[in-house]
């Protein structure tokens, strides 16, 4: 038996904040005191937060590894292990890797990243090489041509906890603004007669294949017990249509109106970390800090920034006016239920050792180790 003792630290628990003592024992979570341990060997947290470990159900970061820049595509296998290694130094022990499945016509080096990072995480999953555990999220734009094709041989991966619904057209969802839209567009080198003929061709594509492809996706996932968002909700006829259609998780609304509505329906919400951290959307979409004041987010999600996730708990408590145990429990518990990993997201006797040690500099969270299963990763 391996038995590790943590004392003298600021735990956060599911309902308060309790100094005392963690006990460890073959990865597992043994005791939780709120006495301060004299046993030989136990280390003194100098009276740091622990925290579980951070889940996060979205995040693009590979996508950032993968293309450091627009004109220099990095080795895929090196993207992936640098990827790794700054979801566990920001306190992410469990991470679904976003990956794009639907090509609009701008992104065609998605696809490549996700056949890449598909073969990856299968190659790396069970060598113990990797700092966090890595999981799926499959985001599949459903105007696009080759999205069922793309989805079909990997929807049953025992990797996939979540499939988002996505429509990334001009005109709809984050894209509603078309002048943020060509903007966004201008900035990748494109005309604006290439840009003009292909909105043309993706409003036409929208028409004939959103609905058609959400049809046939639902039945081709809708028994594999994964869970099911939709993606930069705009309007209250948008979460009517997810809730009809048995998708229940919204992620990242775009629109105050469509997040009240998804909370109405029973909808759990998604919100971007980085949204808080910046002090509001990077493409003019609703504040999540205001969401979060009206009860309406359940799970923040790093969505481009690892590192946001610690941060944004931290920043909620003043913020939004909620406790520091809820604030982390958005980050933890929250997106590990949503998940389907009950075994974590929370320092409790029984689940795994997947928890952070956080010290705060100038009101400022930092991250200073990361254990995994008990065992330190970062």
């Amino acid at each position: 038996m391996t038995e590790t003792i943590f004392t003298n630290a600021l735990l956060i628990l599911p309902d308060t904040l309790q100094r005392g003592t963690l006990v460890i024992r073959d990865g597992v979570i043994a005791e939780i005191s709120d006495q301060i341990s004299h046993a030989p060997g136990a280390i003194d947290m100098d009276g740091a937060y622990l925290m579980p470990g951070v889940v996060d159900v979205h995040t693009d970061n590979l996508e950032r590894q993968v293309q450091p820049r627009s004109n220099a595509r990095w080795p895929s296998r090196s993207a992936f292990l640098s990827h790794d290694a700054q979801t566990a130094a920001a306190g992410v022990t469990t991470v679904l890797d976003a990956l794009c499945l639907g090509d609009l016509g701008f992104d065609v080096e998605r696809i490549k990243t996700f056949r890449d990072g598909m073969r990856d995480i299968d190659a790396l999953a069970d060598t113990g090489l990797m700092k966090s555990e890595h999981f799926l999220h499959l985001r599949c734009e459903m105007p696009a041509t080759d999205v069922l094709d793309l989805v079909d041989p990997v929807a049953d991966h025992p990797r996939v906890r979540m499939i988002s619904f996505m429509d990334h057209s001009p005109g709809v969802g984050q894209y509603a603004d078309m002048d943020f839209y060509r903007m966004i567009r201008r900035k990748g080198g494109h005309t604006d007669a290439q840009i003009d003929a292909r909105i043309e061709t993706l409003t036409a594509q929208r028409e004939n294949y959103r609905r058609p492809n959400r049809e046939r996706l639902l039945e081709r996932v809708r028994h594999l017990g994964v869970s099911l968002a939709s993606h930069d909700d705009q309007t209250v006829e948008n979460i009517a249509e997810n809730v009809a259609d048995g998708i229940m998780i919204s992620e990242f609304p775009v629109r105050i109106a469509a997040a009240r509505a998804a909370h109405a329906s029973g909808m759990k919400v998604i919100a971007g970390a980085p949204n808080v951290v910046r002090g509001g959307s990077h493409s003019g979409n609703v504040s999540a800090a205001d969401m979060v004041r009206e009860g309406l987010v359940n799970t923040y999600a790093s969505d481009y920034v690892p590192a946001a996730l610690v941060e944004a708990a931290f920043m909620s408590v003043a913020l939004c006016n909620i406790t520091l145990p809820k604030a982390v429990a958005m980050i933890t518990a929250n997106p590990a239920e949503m998940a389907r990993l009950p075994d974590r997201g929370r320092l409790e006797a029984g689940l795994r050792a997947d928890f952070i040690q956080v010290s705060l500099f100038e009101g400022q969270p930092v991250v200073r180790q990361t254990w995994r299963v008990g065992a330190r990763v970062a």
